[in-house]
């Protein structure tokens, strides 16, 4: 019943921060940047000012879909966002090239963040079942050894959000430092972007902190069976 709460808790919360963020992108993408520059335009003028010319721009489908892929080194910008003229296209796309400014200066938490990819897939794809084993939530009694695997596990995906945080509102400080001071935008689309980015980065500190309290929940579950 506590894991049930404590999931239905977070989705709610991300749920809101996830329809804020759309919200906020739908009305800065009817604001236009006076540069009048599209977000692959953009992009590019952010990579070249950044002595980055091995980086592909591509046009990817989907809605608020953006990303940069450090193994291909492309900056993957969303239909809008490639080709729109507006405060949320720069933002988001400055914000892709951030990440891609922090591979090429090798930005130790982005580093770090990428090395424990491997790890995270396994525990993503074992840890939520090994720990509802281990719990007792799919067979009765549960298994304290099974347990604590669940629990490293998933500590391992719980690591791997909170390295996220940083490397995220480090690529956005880069994309508004450079959006500032390459007359991109001006004062209020200036404003708009950094509003657009923080509602962001909130859905990433959501999933962090939902996945601390889930790891503390179970490690509480482990503890308390320990005593007894």
């Amino acid at each position: 019943m506590g894991i049930m709460i404590i999931s239905l808790i977070f989705m709610g919360l991300g749920a809101l921060v996830q329809a804020r963020l759309k919200s906020k992108f739908t009305h800065y993408s009817k604001v236009p940047t006076s540069s009048g520059m599209s977000g692959a335009e953009i992009a590019k003028k952010m990579l070249n000012d950044n002595g980055i010319y091995d980086v592909q721009i591509v046009s990817t489908p989907g809605f608020l879909s953006d990303h940069y892929n450090p193994q291909t080194k492309t900056v993957n910008l969303s239909t809008d966002v490639f080709e729109g003229r507006h405060v949320s296209a720069a933002a988001v796309a400055a914000h892709e090239c951030g990440h891609a400014v922090q591979h090429a200066t090798a930005y130790s938490m982005l580093q770090l963040r990428s090395k424990m990819v491997p790890a995270v897939k396994i525990g993503t794809n074992l840890g939520q079942y090994v720990l509802m084993i281990g719990a007792g939530m799919y067979f009765g009694g549960g298994n304290q050894t099974i347990l604590l695997i669940g629990i490293a596990l998933f500590a391992v995906t719980t690591i791997f959000s909170l390295v996220t945080l940083p490397v995220e509102f480090d690529a956005s400080n880069r994309a508004l430092k450079w959006l500032d001071t390459n007359n991109v935008m001006q004062g209020e689309e200036h404003a708009g972007a950094k509003d657009a980015l923080k509602w962001a980065a909130l859905t990433y500190v959501v999933a962090a902190i939902s996945s601390v309290v889930m790891l503390l929940y179970y490690v509480s579950i482990y503890l308390n069976r320990s005593r007894n």
